[in-house]
């Protein structure tokens, strides 16, 4: 159950009580694709870091270890050791970016994986079924990933077959959730919004999904190459349109002032690599900008990463000691910056919650924004 306990302009500051404990919004889920986060971080350090989400991938479960095996040994909540939210990617995006050769028809696609080239057939019921083996918290709709610059024909007719899956997929978990083996009957599902960059498509489309009554709706197909001032464009049309009384999730954003900027406009569930991949390669993000620790400016420099920052890196070690890891390819280095990287994403949405319960929140983004510029990194 979602309730929504303050708004600030379009900003949420909501609260969603699941059956694997209550997500604060908005919130960042940390991102977990197969079961850990990249860069030899724990579920133990997830909870010391406060992370409220995980995100697993319902793709690269099913091929490795095999969601079958992970609902033998008692779902992915046991397999991994983490008893609050997760939220599973429905294997969508992967099926669409990862698989060179593919055919879509209307029960699903056809393709071959993209460890062993075995050929996997996967459609709204597949997904639905590996989702509720997995056990997730929230299992994501399957749905079609068109290029963003496809044309306007195409679109519409991708994103018809998108609602007939998503209709496909709420029956399906409607039957598996009253299934007597079921692991998590109270498994929800979020449908996604997409259309590319065309308004009208994205709205039409928002209008037909919110009619369902899911748990949540995400806005997808963004952040895939068009500029940020046309994904912005696209939430000030299409997030109106969805319930305003259900989570609204935009999918793989994104930077902060990403996130700070979406926020605005009534989003309140993100995910993103950003902060693990860019821990993995010594950029890590602070208020006063992104550094590189690789730089040599910080050989001698004896200060943490942030003054200030109560991450387990920055209580105990020094930008000269974590560039001397990284620059010696000890996996220590990647995962200082990994930890300190979900560590500020984790505590800037506790201060978003903070500004929008307060009703300052745009006077936070735009202090917020300002001083994270004073860096001078372009990927803030």
């Amino acid at each position: 159950m979602y309730e929504l306990l303050k708004t600030d302009g379009a900003a949420k500051r909501g609260r969603l009580t699941t059956v694997h404990g209550t997500i604060e919004t908005p919130v960042f889920m940390n991102v977990g694709t197969a079961a850990a986060i990249k860069g030899a971080v724990a579920t133990t350090d997830l909870r010391g870091i406060g992370t409220q989400v995980e995100l697993s991938n319902t793709y690269h479960l099913h091929v490795r270890p095999g969601d079958k095996v992970v609902k033998e040994l008692g779902g992915l909540h046991k397999f991994m050791s983490w008893d609050r939210p997760i939220l599973t990617d429905s294997g969508g995006f992967q099926v669409f970016s990862l698989a060179g050769l593919r055919k879509i028809k209307e029960e699903g696609v056809y393709f071959n994986s993209h460890i062993d080239g075995r050929k996997i057939f996967m459609g709204p019921e597949e997904s639905m079924q590996i989702q509720s083996n997995l056990a997730s918290t929230i299992a994501m709709a399957f749905d079609e990933c068109p290029s963003s610059v496809a044309d306007r024909e195409y679109m519409e007719k991708s994103v018809d077959r998108t609602t007939r899956w998503l209709i496909r997929c709420k029956a399906e978990m409607e039957r598996l959730n009253h299934l007597p083996d079921t692991l998590n009957p109270q498994q929800m599902l979020f449908g996604i919004n997409q259309g590319g960059v065309y308004d009208d498509i994205r709205i039409r489309h928002a209008k037909e999904i919110a009619a369902l009554d899911l748990d949540g709706y995400a806005v997808g197909g963004l952040a895939v190459g068009e500029s940020h001032e046309e994904m912005y464009r696209i939430l000030d049309a299409v997030v109106p349109y969805l319930p305003q009384d259900k989570p609204t999730y935009l999918m793989g954003v994104g930077t902060p002032e990403n996130i700070l900027e979406a926020v605005d406009r009534g989003v309140d569930f993100f995910d993103c690599v950003y902060p693990s991949r860019n821990g993995r390669h010594g950029h890590v993000y602070t208020n006063y900008g992104k550094l590189n620790l690789f730089n040599a400016k910080y050989e001698l420099d004896t200060s943490p990463i942030e003054e200030g920052c109560q991450c387990p890196a920055c209580r105990n070690y020094s930008r000269a000691y974590i560039r001397h890891l990284l620059k010696a390819k000890e996996m220590l280095g990647m995962r200082l910056c990994v930890l300190h990287n979900l560590y500020f994403y984790n505590k800037m949405m506790y201060e978003i919650r903070k500004a929008v319960g307060s009703g300052r929140y745009k006077e936070y983004k735009k202090e917020k924004i300002a001083r994270m510029r004073q860096g001078g990194s372009s990927d803030l």
